[in-house]
């Protein structure tokens, strides 16, 4: 231990490059060492950081559609909590704080994309009941899966390929824990970042002082270019979304929103141009008016959204087909440990792993749990759709587990929503094959999806957490036996918090636009009731995720933005841009990275703050502490002032990330 206090804490040399033959990766905390990790301290701060940032994202994600990644934010929060404690050695324990608390935004992830859809159902359809339990054991379950499934993959993707896969996630935050073992001083500008960041978004959604969207219906000729052609521009101005936009990095961000732009500039305008005076109700027979009597929001809605959808689908499957050896090769490993084949006599503490015996005994238990929770609970005692239920969650989820594992550990994001789009397409025509339709099937349907798009997130989610505890030299057993605890906790928060933001605002109103949710519900609606889902529209979208993977453009951040609405990926285009100029503006590299690492702090205070926040100014309302403005937001000057405050927003961003501490 004392070698440890002494030595100044660095990440070797070869730990972001593939090894050499015979070399071996040597991390900082020693094999053949015993650090602190897990204890009442790491634990305890690790579940407060589950629950808190498990309602922020949940927030946030049902908001503008984009789950923000804790595990930084949660990094650079337990860095300073060790600083200002004065704890020594706690690398190993802010590493378990990391990984309880990073729980909270893959169950999150996993929850909000589909769970929401059940209350956007049940405004059309009141007869359809949704409990905490179901939301409760649905995410608590599917979480769980996820872990199992992932660990027997665990040496494939963070020991055997070390330095071939990026993990971008996991590289930012062990950067973070190395450097607040250096000099913990990380946390102040995070802080600072969160109490702005969050100050800003409350005032918005609290008190309504300005409008939280810079629409072109500002002016009179953007009324009229709304009205006559369904040309309209809008951008969130909230401090959360410019975060997610720099973390997400101009390339991406421009991949989504050129996405977005192309439903809104081209879709949309054109649907009206060519089919204006036409009522297209053939998938909605609800719809009565022409295209030229709907707005450009209506039209987005019923028509363009299904395009992206269909993208989505078809960037999923081709994401599958690209993974194919890897899928193929993570089988293959899991099946020789799974058959009991007698692993290294003495195993390194940074190998240890779970036992196989303990991980299969637990997935099969699980599973049965899954079976019962189907059978008495969603599937009304039917046999039959039980079987067929927990057979496809079981080949969906275990299949999918590589892909998602693989999509974290090279781009960092998880294609989840596209992969459970697709879960519940496959559900429903399987269900409505062996006679579940209507509104029960819509349940059993969602519910079925939520366990795997949850078991697919934490999945995704899992592999960072095991690699950066790999690169610091942590014990993965404890990382994988903690991991439970969290999830557990991270599955309770979000069914309540879904159920308060439910009564406070309610998913139809569109103050939460849930993207990801409408769309499993537009999905699964017309399927459980006979009417003809918009394949054609699907078709077209899963074509354009063809032709773009055919162009080396990433199809899914594409398929995304058509769905998701311009007016919350215009921002992310901005923190992207913001992200560069930061990252861009000096001769010298180490500078412009300097810069680049202290700005995706302050957008991570940007964005923990706001999401937090956020739910604060929820709790008020459904407390009935109502201050906000409604009336003022209908005013174009609530837009102007909402232009104002946001450039003031960015010019603090840039030239708080450019001051940094010259080191040339």
């Amino acid at each position: 231990m004392k070698e440890y206090q002494e030595k100044q804490v660095g990440l070797p040399e070869n730990a972001f490059r593939p090894l050499k033959q015979g070399e071996e990766y040597e991390p900082i905390l020693k094999p053949d060492k015993i650090y602190p990790e897990v204890n009442t301290w790491s634990v305890t701060w690790g579940v407060l950081m589950a629950v808190l940032f498990s309602a922020a994202a949940a927030y946030l994600g049902l908001k503008v559609g984009q789950v923000f990644e804790a595990a930084i934010p949660i990094t650079i929060i337990a860095i300073g909590l060790s600083s200002a404690t004065k704890r020594k050695n706690a690398l190993g324990e802010n590493v378990i704080i990391q990984s309880i608390g990073a729980c909270s935004g893959v169950i999150v992830a996993g929850a909000i994309f589909t769970l929401p859809a059940l209350y956007i159902l049940k405004a059309k359809y009141p007869e359809m009941t949704v409990s905490f339990m179901e939301m409760f054991i649905s995410s608590l379950l599917g979480g769980i899966l996820g872990i199992l499934f992932l660990i027997p993959f665990r040496k494939y993707f963070v020991k055997d390929n070390h330095g071939k896969y990026p993990f971008p996630e996991a590289t930012a935050s062990t950067q973070v824990l190395v450097s607040g073992e250096k000099k913990g001083g990380q946390a102040k500008p995070l802080l600072i970042a969160g109490l702005i960041g969050g100050l800003y978004d409350f005032i918005v959604a609290a008190f309504g002082w300005w409008n939280e969207n810079f629409t072109t219906r500002v002016c009179d000729w953007g009324v009229m270019l709304a009205d006559k052609a369904k040309v309209v521009l809008k951008i969130n101005t909230g401090a959360a979304v410019l975060g997610l936009g720099y973390i997400i990095g101009l390339k991406y961000a421009a991949i989504i929103c050129a996405g977005s732009l192309l439903v809104w500039l081209i879709i949309v305008p054109g649907m009206n141009l060519f089919f204006g005076d036409q009522v297209l109700n053939m998938w909605n027979p609800a719809i009565t008016q022409t295209i030229s009597e709907m707005s450009p929001e209506q039209i987005f809605a019923e028509y363009a959204k299904s395009i992206g959808i269909g993208g989505i689908a078809m960037a999923g499957i081709i994401g599958i087909v690209k993974s194919w050896k890897i899928i193929k090769g993570a089988v293959k490993l899991a099946a020789k440990e799974m058959g009991g084949k007698k692993a290294e006599k003495i195993v390194p503490r940074t190998q240890k792993d779970l036992p196989m015996t303990i991980i299969a005994f637990g997935a099969i238990f699980t599973l049965l749990l899954v079976l019962l929770f189907f059978y008495f609970d969603v599937m009304h005692r039917n046999i039959l759709h039980t079987i067929v239920a927990i057979l496809l969650v079981a080949v969906i989820s275990f299949l999918f587990t590589t892909v998602a594992a693989n999509a974290i550990a090279i781009v960092g994001t998880n294609p989840v929503s596209g992969m459970t789009l697709m879960t519940l397409i496959l559900a429903s025509v399987i269900m409505v094959a062996v006679g579940l339709k209507g509104t029960s099937g819509m349940i059993a349907a969602l519910v079925m999806g939520g366990v795997v798009c949850t078991a697919l997130s934490m999945a995704g989610g899992f592999i960072t957490d095991l690699k950066i505890g790999y690169w610091i030299g942590t014990t993965p057993a404890k990382q994988e036996t903690w991991k439970f605890l969290g999830t557990l906790v991270s599955a309770a928060t979000v069914g309540g918090v879904i159920m308060i933001l439910d009564k406070t605002y309610g998913f139809t109103s569109g103050a939460l636009v849930a993207p990801q949710a409408n769309a499993m519900a537009a999905v699964i609606d017309p399927l459980m009731n006979g009417v003809g889902a918009p394949w054609l529209l699907y078709g077209i979208g899963a074509v354009m995720a063809i032709v773009l993977t055919l162009l080396k453009v990433p199809a899914l951040p594409f398929a995304l933005g058509m769905f998701i609405p311009l007016n919350l990926n215009l921002p992310l285009l901005v923190g992207g841009a913001v992200q560069w100029y930061v990252s861009s503006r000096d001769k010298d590299q180490k500078v412009n990275k300097n810069r680049n690492e202290k700005g995706t702090l302050l957008a991570s205070g940007f964005i923990a703050g706001g999401a937090l926040l956020g739910v604060v100014s929820a709790g008020l309302k459904f407390a009935g502490i109502d201050f906000y403005h409604a009336e003022w937001q209908n005013n174009p000057w609530s837009e102007v002032i909402s232009f104002i405050a946001y450039i003031f927003l960015i010019t603090w961003l840039i030239r708080s990330s450019m001051k940094i501490k010259n080191n040339r």
